[in-house]
């Protein structure tokens, strides 16, 4: 099969480009050649001729870039806007969205009793609002992804909660406490006050996921997680404790925190696919790498 991959050399992008590759598909990688082109040119200019793509291509850069370049992070909605029409020009026939967990609205992850999203709680003609401008591009994703559905493109939209792994680049938070715990750092910062929760899933499972949602044609949307509620003092705890030492925790109220609670009901994506990678699993190879 025929495969074209945006974001190839993002973090997502590289493990899906490498299980790909292991089905023995032929796949096009295509991302930011710095000064030259990114996926928007090729969405513009090329003639297609694929069997699937996936489009892993994004402006995103962790919370603090979410909060602090609105306007950069809002590109995505252009970008995923020609990679629709890219879909329908050429007519290729199947086509993977990642949505995303921002898309959910803000008021349903607030302090209090955890609400497990599911995915039905965004209603596509009247969302809500959602996290950030991030947040606002997935809806919107979301909503011409049917419009492509609807010409003839088979899009299977998936919402990936808090995906980490070894290699991640540290703006995000998993990767930033593997780090800190590894230089056994004390205090150990946390930022906001140790209490929001997030639902963290392994890389390998997003891949994996993404791919049996492939393989059994499912369109979703399908939320990508656990389902398990874990704190920043929570995470900070089992990453410290992993790494062997006991640190004194820091909090840093005024670091950008996102909303509160981000957890998901995971029952579409338990109905064909079982995550394999525990939380625990994930710090102790983020330790040993």
């Amino acid at each position: 099969m025929d495969v074209l991959l945006t974001g190839h050399r993002g973090f997502i992008g590289r493990h899906l480009h490498r299980a790909l590759e292991a089905r023995g598909h032929d796949v096009q990688g295509v991302d930011l050649e710095r000064h030259h082109s990114d996926a928007l040119d090729f969405f513009r200019y090329d003639n297609g001729g694929y069997d699937l793509a996936i489009h892993c291509a994004a402006n995103v850069g962790g919370r603090a870039s979410i909060d602090g370049s609105p306007l950069a992070v809002a590109t995505n909605m252009a970008l995923d806007s020609w990679y629709f029409q890219w879909l329908i020009r050429t007519g290729t026939p199947r086509a993977v969205f990642f949505s995303s967990s921002a898309a959910y609205p803000v008021e349903l992850q607030q302090p209090g009793d955890i609400h497990r999203l599911t995915e039905d709680d965004i209603d596509l003609n009247n969302p809500g609002l959602p996290d950030a401008s991030y947040g606002l591009a997935k809806v919107t994703g979301e909503r011409l992804a049917q419009y492509a559905e609807a010409e003839g493109c088979r899009v299977h939209v998936l919402r990936p909660f808090s995906g980490y792994g070894e290699d991640q680049a540290d703006c995000y938070p998993f990767p930033a406490f593997i780090g800190r715990a590894k230089r056994r750092e004390d205090p150990f910062e946390v930022w906001g006050d140790g209490s929001s929760t997030r639902d963290w899933i392994h890389v390998s499972d997003v891949v994996g996921a993404t791919l049996a949602a492939i393989d059994h044609d499912v369109t979703g949307p399908i939320n990508l997680g656990w389902g398990r509620a874990t704190s920043f003092d929570q995470l900070a705890g089992y990453v410290t404790h992993a790494a062997g030492y006991t640190p004194r925790i820091k909090h840093l109220p005024t670091a950008p925190q996102g909303v509160h609670h981000r957890v998901c009901d995971p029952t579409r994506m338990l109905s064909f696919y079982q995550p394999a990678v525990t939380l625990e699993e994930g710090i102790r190879r983020a330790l040993n790498s």
